[in-house]
């Protein structure tokens, strides 16, 4: 099951990612020497009227376009030959195209894949409905910091630090991510408002798979939900809601790993993946589409990033570019990819080494 989840959702979430980058391309009427689905030896393929070799390579962990002009599938411009490069090889090159058309190409890969996980969550928003709870407290977990503080069922929780709780929904997103976190809550009791400091309690908490997770709770629940029918332009726009607060959780992650305030080991890599797509696949069709919403704005995340040899890499040379009415220098450039593809590198073994010790066999 790991197996098959794996390939059923990095395969068509990277070659759709791909897919945005080669098609923007030809639009504007760059070539494509290769398009491949995974990496390493051709295992199938075919040579299209255009040239394209389109490609079934042997690792199953990525894929690439490569661009008329490319020097490898990492988009790295070849200096020297784009220095002496005929008239005939500067046309359709991705190099020689204006800055605009480049950084369009670019940036419709990981576009690409926050439109595919905007769909998802569109259409099941259309099928199902607006799941609603008000921000009153309904009731008490066992162990509740709220209710040690001084909250009451019945209170209405109007902000956070100051940022409103509209409903129960907002309450999760300021609290989830900060486990141990000093806040102040805003209550409503009887028509006054109250300030009430609370310390969000730190809850370790077990999937029915085993998985792990440290998340923030307050120990509250809402009243009875309501479930309201919505139509496609609702729909879209809570899609874009649920997309930012996923965004905002993962920026969130990552900033908290840097500061200290969460594990290293909490990151993971393909081989948690791979455990996560058989867990969610077993669990059927709608757990596994959402999931692989999750990871499609996941593959956008982490290609913005402003890393060399990742598209959002590409974005800052451009950038720079525009700034400075000239390319970077190409010992600048080989620098910056030097240095990213080392980064990538110690990125991939960290989060391997936190899968494999996460694994069963290592009595995690």
């Amino acid at each position: 099951m790991w197996i098959i989840g794996f390939l059923l959702v990095l395969g068509p979430l990277i070659t759709v990612h791909e897919l945005g980058h080669y098609l923007v391309a030809r639009w504007l009427g760059v070539k494509a020497d290769a398009f491949s689905v995974g990496f390493g030896k051709e295992v199938a393929g075919w040579t299209d009227r255009s040239g394209t070799r389109w490609r079934l390579s042997a690792l199953p962990l990525g894929g690439y376009v490569q661009f008329k002009g490319d020097m490898n599938p990492a988009s790295i411009p070849d200096a020297e030959a784009m220095k002496h490069a005929a008239p005939d090889e500067r046309e359709g090159s991705f190099h020689f195209a204006p800055l605009w058309q480049r950084a369009l190409i670019v940036f419709a890969g990981p576009a690409t894949n926050l439109l595919v996980a905007l769909a998802i969550f569109a259409s099941f928003n259309f099928a199902y409905g607006k799941f609603e709870a008000n921000n009153a407290v309904g009731d008490f977990a066992e162990v509740s910091a709220a209710r040690d503080a001084g909250v009451q069922v019945g209170d209405d929780l109007l902000s956070i630090d100051g940022e409103p709780t509209v409903d129960f929904a907002d309450i999760s997103q300021r609290v989830l991510m900060f486990p141990g976190k000093s806040v102040t809550l805003e209550i409503e009791r009887n028509g006054e408002r109250t300030l009430i400091p609370v310390k969000i309690g730190e809850s370790i908490e077990s999937d029915r798979f085993g998985n792990e997770s440290r998340v923030g709770r307050l120990g509250i629940y809402s009243g009875k939900p309501t479930i309201t029918p919505v139509g496609p332009v609702e729909a879209m726009t809570l899609a874009v809601d649920q997309s930012v607060g996923l965004v905002r959780m993962m920026v969130t992650g990552i900033t908290q790993i840097v500061a200290g305030d969460r594990s290293i080991k909490e990151l993971g890599g393909p081989i948690k993946i791979a455990k996560y797509s058989g867990e969610q696949l077993s669990l059927g069709p709608q757990a596994f589409v959402s999931f692989a919403a999750l990871i499609s704005i996941n593959l956008a995340f982490i290609n913005f990033l402003p890393i060399p040899a990742l598209d959002g890499g590409h974005l800052a040379f451009y950038a720079a570019e525009a700034v400075r009415r000239k390319p970077v220098s190409p010992r600048g450039m080989e620098l910056a990819y030097r240095t990213g593809v080392f980064v990538v590198l110690m990125l991939m073994v960290v989060v391997t080494v936190n899968d494999l010790v996460s694994l069963p066999i290592f009595g995690s």
